[in-house]
């Protein structure tokens, strides 16, 4: 990816451009010190003067007004905030009308920002005051008041909070009165930019220091650069928090947002005082000290999926390389390429007013349609669809260009949704919640409504990243999510009735991604790169988890690495440096997860004795027990070692009903609570009272016993043998109560249980008869 640069050889202004702003994608206003405001159209290359301002007016920072979220007519912006040398700012119209001027502060107004909601304004001056306007500009509050100027500032994405510059402290202070107030220090020399992002919520600055460094919104470093030559005077987050950019004297630079640089241009530009990402996040300008205002297009960037690199060559040209024979595909689009997505078999790329579809089968013929907003900040894509999320809303397509489905929820802010934030399956859209980020919202893929009985699935912690599963069942569909802690959890989609588990997998995880073939996941744990061959074990056997992991070593990977891509047994990793780690994974489990989802378990016991490996045998184990195939479990569980779980495979095929073997494995699986459920319901009392009593759970056998009025005496007859053999007295007081008068006798008892075994066998035996002569009828 680099920067192209365009640049004028006669300057329009005569003195140095202090700020610039765009209205829309190919339009922009810049400001200069000849009290000029000139508009420039990109699409005609013209330029012209909108307003001269009074002498006394030297502008020194620009924003538009916000375009209303979802509102369709007003596409564009309509008026902007001017800040000035003589402590005013100034709300002035696209035409040039200035509206209304406020005096402000004491000195000149460095930095005005709206927020994302254009309800507020926030402005900062030589005098250090902080101060918070209404859209109309009445004063609402000062919010601080520094002894020295405060350079810049910028809002929260919440709009919550503002961040403003102290010298070289950074400064992140809550509009509500006593709330805490973040402060750090973070540069060696005065701090004269900086930028917050709304949708990756990481913070930019830059310094007299001549560094540029990238925070989380804590106040963690996550990046320091080198010292440059020059300060830098300027730095912008893109609209998607994907990339970034910074300015410098006679410097540009494009980096990536974990911090490294993808490309560094040296136009003759002066210093670059402000810069300005346009709304689609293509093109970047910047105001520079010697009159000019540059403009910069951002290409060359590349998408790969299997034998497949997809080049962005020019604003509207695509070069497509199959690398497997060298054969090159030029495609050329009628308006500029915004984004672009490549995976599952299909290139996905959206221009400004249509989205083009096309098959890694054929180049020649795209499928095309048009776009309702134009600005298509995300695209995902799985196996059957494909999703499109812009400033009006999400819209799921089919391959086919037909348009399936738009979940919407309260609340919805599409503008900040990125891939972390939104996964894709071929039957479920997961999306976590802004407002509420403990919350993820699940949504049916072919109506766009709530998935199941609309309950929505919730964390004790915030949420930082989520991934669906992409193969298999709808029933069996797992979502896998990281939070704040960096704790991996997983946990299964389907929400009716009964509460589903969310249950631990893993703990500091940085970053995930599930395979495109198969239910594998890999994540990097601390040092460690994993791989979750069969993520679904923990609900079967946790015992066995460890045995089908993959772990090596990540510390090659350096600090801060990023999971790119996982296609097939092909993991992609981006290093903290910018640059990709190819790893391959064994292609074993993803053949044996092909066998099991076939039930051809006699295929995939062999796979295990040629591969001999643990990992797989575990792997298989679990899976038998998901699907209850307890002969191929019985031969993965001898092969691992566990003799203990074989030989209780081997009673549980003694046991004389359908119904008991049932319950047995819910409880091999850690499910007493259905393996009891299911055992009253079919009516077997006493295996019931059994089970619990084996697991010493005394009081629901004693409670089960004194419901169904049966086998009192053979609970109270298993306690007292109990206690006899760890020499204790009775102290419950409810066995105290039941064992009054009443005489323990272990003959009886035990002709009482071989009764309820063979009236078991009976029913069984002739239920099968039954079903038999139905057969033969």
């Amino acid at each position: 990816m680099r920067l192209k640069i365009s640049l004028l050889k006669e300057p329009k202004h005569q003195e140095l451009v202090s700020c610039v702003g765009w209205t829309t994608a190919e339009e922009l206003y810049s400001c200069s010190d000849d009290h000029q405001i000139v508009k420039w159209n990109l699409l005609t290359s013209e330029t012209s003067l909108i307003v001269k301002l009074p002498d006394d007016i030297y502008p020194i920072d620009l924003h538009w007004f916000p375009k209303s979220l979802g509102v369709k007519k007003q596409t564009q912006a309509e008026s902007f905030v001017l800040t000035s040398s003589d402590g005013k700012f100034h709300l002035i119209s696209k035409l040039g009308r200035v509206e209304k001027s406020v005096e402000a502060h004491c000195g000149a107004v460095l930095a005005g920002r709206w927020n994302y909601e254009g309800t507020a304004l926030v402005t900062v001056g030589e005098d250090g005051q902080v101060k918070i306007w209404s859209k109309t500009g009445m004063l609402r509050s000062t919010l601080a008041q520094q002894g020295i100027p405060v350079y810049s500032v910028a809002w929260g994405p919440d709009s919550e909070k503002v961040l403003y510059t102290a010298g070289k402290q950074l400064i992140i202070k809550p509009l509500q009165p006593n709330a805490k107030v973040l402060q750090w220090k973070a540069h060696d020399g005065i701090i004269l930019k900086v930028d917050w992002n709304s949708v990756n919520d990481l913070i930019l600055s830059a310094g007299e220091d001549c560094k540029y460094k990238v925070w989380d919104s804590y106040g963690r470093g996550l990046y320091s650069s080198q010292p440059h030559e020059h300060p830098i005077t300027s730095v912008a987050w893109a609209p998607d928090g994907e990339l970034f950019a910074v300015g410098s004297f006679h410097t540009l630079r494009l980096c990536d947002k974990t911090g490294w640089s993808y490309a560094l241009e040296k136009p003759n530009t002066g210093s670059i005082f402000n810069i300005a990402w346009s709304i689609d996040g293509t093109q970047i300008s910047g105001a520079c000290g010697n009159g000019h205002v540059v403009f910069a297009h951002v290409v060359e960037q590349r998408w790969e999926w299997k034998n497949f690199q997809v080049t962005l060559t020019k604003r509207r040209t695509m070069q497509v390389r199959n690398v497997l024979n060298d054969a090159v595909d030029l495609l050329e689009f009628r308006d500029r390429v915004i984004k672009a997505s490549l995976n599952h078999g299909h290139l996905v790329v959206s221009t400004s007013l249509q989205c083009y579809v096309f098959s890694t089968k054929n180049w020649n013929t795209p499928l095309i349609f048009d776009l309702k907003e134009g600005t298509v900040s995300l695209i995902l894509q799985a196996e059957r669809h494909f999703l499109l999320v812009d400033g009006g809303g999400i819209y799921l397509h089919s391959y086919e260009g037909r348009f399936i489905s738009s979940p919407k929820f309260p609340g919805m802010r599409t503008d900040i949704l990125n891939a972390q934030t939104v996964s894709l399956s071929n039957d479920t859209i997961a999306i976590k919640d802004k407002a509420d980020e403990k919350i993820i919202f699940l949504f049916e893929a072919s109506t766009g409504k709530p998935l199941g009985d609309g309950k929505l699935l919730s964390h004790k912690n915030e949420i930082s990243e989520i991934a669906l599963d992409q193969k298999g069942l709808t029933n069996d569909r797992k979502i896998a999510f990281i939070d704040k802690n960096r704790d991996l959890y997983i946990t299964s989609v389907k929400r009716f009735g009964k509460e589903e588990q969310i249950i631990k997998l893993g703990t500091m995880v940085h970053t995930l991604a599930w395979c495109d073939t198969c239910n594998i996941l890999c994540g990097i744990q601390d040092t460690r790169f994993t791989v979750w061959y069969y993520p679904n074990t923990i609900y079967v056997d946790r015992d066995i988890l460890p045995k089908t992991l993959y772990e090596r070593d990540a510390s090659e990977y350096s600090k801060n690495p990023h999971i790119v891509s996982f296609v097939g047994n092909q993991v992609t990793i981006r290093r903290a440096d910018g640059s990709l780690v190819h790893i391959s994974i064994s292609p074993y489990p993803a053949i044996l997860h092909e066998y099991v989802s076939s039930s051809k378990w006699e295929d995939a016991v062999r796979l295990c004795r040629f591969v001999k490996e643990q990992s797989l045998w575990a792997c298989l184990a679990a899976m038998a027990v998901a699907n209850r195939d307890m002969v191929t479990a019985e031969i993965a569980y001898a092969a691992t070692g566990e003799i203990d779980k074989v030989r209780y495979i081997n009673a549980i095929k003694d046991l004389p009903s359908k119904e008991s073997k049932m319950a047995h494995i819910l409880m091999f699986s850690g499910n007493i609570q259905e393996a009891e459920t299911l055992l009253l319901q079919a009516g077997l009392i006493y295996q019931a009272i059994q089970i619990n009593i084996n697991l010493y759970n005394w009081e629901r056998a004693l409670e089960l016993a004194v419901k169904y009025k049966t086998h009192v005496d053979t609970v109270l007859a298993y306690r007292q043998k109990f206690l006899e053999t760890f020499g204790k007295q009775e102290t419950n007081k409810r066995y105290l109560q039941y064992a009054e008068g009443l005489q323990i006798d272990w003959e009886k008892i035990k002709a009482k249980i071989e009764m309820e075994i063979t009236k078991e066998r009976d029913r069984s035996t002739s239920s099968q008869s039954v079903k038999n002569m139905g057969l033969k009828h």
